[in-house]
């Protein structure tokens, strides 16, 4: 049984991921409290293993118990709190939402952090108003040095996402694809699986509240190119007041093909990279190495998009019979099969 208080959440504005799931618990109407800045350390809380945002707080045995990875705690919360869902009830078609769920947390991100840490205007607004979330009092000059350390930090960190001279151009153009995309689905949909939001449409909203509303140069790319978008993550924000049905989430036969489009995009982009980050890591190598539309794509290699990499395998093998069917069909010449 969940418990009857809200739950407790840590994290930032700035954080896509605190985002997405700020955006589920509000649309499945489960109450919470977010602890940010000022008042994030107004009580004594566990550390998870990993320090990570956002953090849940749920109540255990031993009391209470730290929780990061947005997927991972959208599926424990769909088992806690009944109603409402955010998983289609098709198991096909939910494989294909954890898939594109993946997609955003794991690739979409790429261009997230690269727009924020690779151009001047970007970098100088983030460093600006990301310390601040901090602390609302401090003053400009207490403020200076705070955004000195996150600009140093945070630009030396492009190399998690592989963000560099090599694959700078790639990760742009793969965000102009997908814009193109999405526009495009959102007149079909209005999201991912129909008339009703899934954990894939939070997953790419979270990003997106980051590209499409807060960084100058993909804010003014998105608007430019793609002012549904822009619509759609101002709406998505908050749909506590949606009420969906079970006949909202679309059915086999009716999956448009805007929805493939993106899939095509993911095996484009998202597959190779997952796939050669798997193979640097198997093979001890100090290099991921992959060919990306045409380009060459290098990075460190990062050993948790190998655990990703084994979750979507995971979900894959649960699948049989007509739903396996249904998966390898639609799948079939987007570049994602590779994955399996």
């Amino acid at each position: 049984m969940p418990s009857t208080q809200p739950i407790a959440l840590r994290g930032a504005p700035g954080s896509p991921y605190t985002r997405k799931m700020l955006a589920v618990l509000r649309f499945r109407r489960i109450p919470y409290r977010f602890l940010v800045g000022l008042w994030a350390g107004d009580e004594e809380l566990p550390s998870p293993k990993v320090n990570l945002l956002p953090t849940f707080y749920f109540d255990s045995h031993d009391g209470v118990e730290a929780v990061v990875d947005s997927t991972p705690i959208i599926r424990r919360l769909e088992n806690e709190y009944l109603g409402r869902s955010v998983i289609p009830e098709d198991p096909a078609l939910a494989f294909v939402d954890y898939l594109v769920e993946d997609y955003a947390d794991e690739w979409l991100t790429k261009a997230m952090f690269h727009y924020r840490w690779q151009y001047g205007a970007d970098i100088e607004l983030a460093g600006e108003i990301l310390p601040r979330w901090r602390d609302l009092t401090a003053s400009a000059s207490e403020i200076a040095p705070r955004a000195d350390a996150v600009r140093e930090r945070q630009i030396g960190r492009l190399y998690v996402v592989g963000s560099n001279e090599v694959t700078g151009s790639v990760i742009e153009e793969s965000y102009r694809r997908f814009l193109g995309i999405l526009d495009d689905h959102i007149g079909h949909g209005p999201f991912m699986f129909g008339g009703r939001p899934s954990a894939a449409d939070f997953g790419l909203f979270g990003q997106l509240t980051q590209l499409a509303t807060f960084d100058p140069t993909p804010r003014e790319l998105t608007a430019q190119s793609a002012p549904r978008v822009l619509a759609w993550v101002q709406t998505v924000e908050d749909l506590s007041g949606l009420e969906p049905a079970e006949g909202d989430w679309v059915g086999r036969d009716e999956v448009p093909e805007t929805l493939r489009a993106l899939l095509v995009e993911v095996g484009r982009t998202y597959v190779p990279v997952m796939l050669a980050n798997a193979r640097a890591l198997d093979s001890g190598a100090d290099r991921v190495e992959a060919e990306v539309d045409g380009e060459l794509w290098t990075q460190r290699p990062f050993p948790y998009q190998a655990k990703c990499l084994q979750w979507v395998r995971q979900e894959y093998a649960r699948l049989d019979g007509t739903d396996r069917d249904f998966v390898e069909a639609i799948l079939a010449g987007t570049g994602c099969e590779a994955l399996f």
